[in-house]
């Protein structure tokens, strides 16, 4: 396994003082479940991870991140609140590259009631992240903002059927699955029979329903699931790909919309007025959202310059459980596909992990990446 080298001491002691202050330091299991990882980030994730089983024993994998970890401590905990450091080793395959499999991660996760400001949050831990990147020397940062929230609110604003509008948003983080709908633009629904006899069979099935129905299968065929996905998730994936063969597609005019929308990447306060000129005010909850960002930026520029901020709804990152506020710090040198800092808001995902509603928002440092005289 390729391993990162070491950080300096000292740049090391700056990247950290900029991140712990108020927070409770934590660590987390080296074996994470990989079941609900895959069902986070995908199963095409699983190329990235490093999978332990032993005989009989459930699927694991070293962690490939804190974020998942640190909310299920924080659950756990019983707290309503919370504010946790964490620094480590984290690992992920490499295919094809010589980038290191392990390597560190410093980070905050950030935890409230429903009842929190979100925005002020939001734009004080982008900012954490900002000067723990900065504090490890590197002079050609950027501050990269995205939103999933925002593209939520921007369908809404362009009046689609419910189960159309529905199906957009939830592959708002998914860059292929959006492309797919975009190119069905103005094409018509095949009736269910053409699409199939499993899309045919689905159609208008619960998830319940086809989890049931694929046990019944699979017990009738003596098949044995070993690993991988349960029949609940395979149903959910089945069940949503059956509906989106039946479903309208999208207009022409919507879908260049919403492709003008994801192609936006500007200076932050240029890209909001973009999105403004785009809807037209058609929607309260854009306009709503948009109040709320006017806001995140007015907080993030006491400690970012205005001129190394852009935005760019369409940042999404490998896990999809941001369902709100998502940045990146960018290193000029190392390119997007090494961003520096990463993070976003993630309140979904208590409930995911079966807690009760909450914020949530996080962030996490590669040291290696931000420090000077690291990877280049």
């Amino acid at each position: 396994m390729r391993t990162e080298p070491p950080v300096p001491t000292k740049a090391l002691e700056a990247i950290r003082a900029a991140l712990g202050p108020g927070a409770e330091s934590v660590d987390a299991p080296i074996l994470q479940p990989l079941g609900l990882l895959l069902d986070l980030a995908g199963e095409a994730m699983r190329a990235r991870l490093f999978v332990v089983q032993a005989e009989g024993g459930a699927e694991l994998c070293l962690r490939p991140d804190f974020t998942v970890a640190v909310a299920r401590r924080h659950l756990d905990g019983g707290a309503a609140s919370g504010r946790y450091f964490y620094e480590g080793p984290a690992f992920r395959a490499a295919p094809g590259t010589e980038r290191p499999e392990e390597f560190v991660q410093m980070g905050v996760e950030a935890f409230a009631p429903p009842s929190g400001d979100g925005a002020a949050a939001d734009a004080e831990i982008a900012g954490l992240a900002w000067r723990a990147a900065t504090a490890g020397g590197r002079s050609d940062l950027s501050l990269w903002l995205g939103d999933v929230g925002l593209f939520a609110a921007f369908i809404e604003s362009l009046g689609l059927p419910a189960t159309l509008s529905a199906r957009l948003k939830r592959v708002a983080g998914r860059p292929r699955l959006l492309q797919a709908e975009l190119a069905r633009a103005g094409h018509v629904a095949a009736p269910a029979a053409n699409q199939g006899q499993l899309a045919a069979l689905l159609a208008g099935r619960s998830e319940g329903d086809t989890a049931a129905l694929l046990e019944e299968v699979w017990a009738l065929a003596g098949i044995e699931p070993v690993g991988g996905r349960g029949p609940a998730e395979i149903a959910a994936r089945l069940v949503r790909r059956a509906e989106a063969a039946a479903a309208p597609a999208l207009g022409q005019p919507e879908a260049q919309a919403i492709a003008a929308f994801m192609a936006i990447s500007e200076p932050a306060a240029a890209g909001l007025a973009r999105v403004r000129g785009l809807a037209g005010g058609k929607a309260k909850a854009l306009t709503a959202a948009l109040a709320v960002w006017d806001a995140r930026l007015t907080d993030l520029a006491r400690s970012v310059p205005a001129d190394r901020m852009r935005f760019a709804p369409a940042l999404g990152h490998a896990f999809d459980y941001y369902d709100g506020l998502t940045f990146e710090v960018r290193s000029e040198a190392l390119g997007p596909d090494r961003p520096v800092a990463v993070g976003g808001r993630y309140d979904g995902l208590l409930a995911r992990l079966g807690g009760g509603p909450g914020r949530a928002v996080g962030c996490m440092v590669r040291p290696w990446r931000a420090f000077a005289g690291g990877e280049a």
